[in-house]
């Protein structure tokens, strides 16, 4: 029984990992650009929007047609958006932040549709964490730390299920 628990365990904690890497973690301290990145499956883009949920039916950048389109932008991202390069090549539609702020910490969805009748497809989920000037070194280091940690646990949890499953 204790064979069928730590596998279970190890399955649980490989899904949890697995299901936390298909969304990208930043930290940036205030002041700095970033740069939050995107790629669409093809060059043909008819409509992208980079948008964070907690901004209701505004959005941060929202491109339709050939234009950027301005109306709903929210008033906290005028001027400080961009596009990592303009040209979209390759289906890049990367967003650049400039001097991002406390109030930029969320996550953000970047959305597109490649081609005509196809629905509006997330591409992209960045999960954005601000910190005061001179904390990203120490945020760095803490995460790495936790990182270690977390692997530890597991390898030693995989080796439990193994062994346990040859005895």
């Amino acid at each position: 029984m204790a064979a069928g628990t730590s596998a279970s365990l190890c399955w649980l904690i490989f899904v949890v990992a697995s299901v936390s890497a298909d969304q990208k973690n930043i930290t940036a301290e205030s002041g700095q650009n970033v740069t939050l990145t995107c790629r669409a499956p093809n060059n043909n883009i008819i409509l992208f929007k980079w948008s964070r949920a907690d901004l209701g039916k505004a959005y941060v950048l929202y491109y339709k047609d050939g234009h950027f389109d301005s109306a709903n932008q929210h008033p906290s991202f005028k001027n400080r958006v961009d596009l990592q390069d303009r040209q979209m090549k390759d289906g890049d539609v990367s967003l650049i932040l400039k001097n991002v702020t406390i109030n930029d910490a969320g996550t953000y969805e970047c959305r597109v549709i490649p081609q005509v009748r196809e629905p509006l497809t997330i591409i992209s989920s960045t999960y954005l964490h601000v910190v005061p000037p001179g904390k990203e070194a120490e945020q760095r280091e803490n995460g790495s730390v936790r990182l270690k940690v977390c692997l530890t646990v597991f390898s030693m949890l995989l080796l439990v299920t193994v062994s346990s499953s040859l005895f």
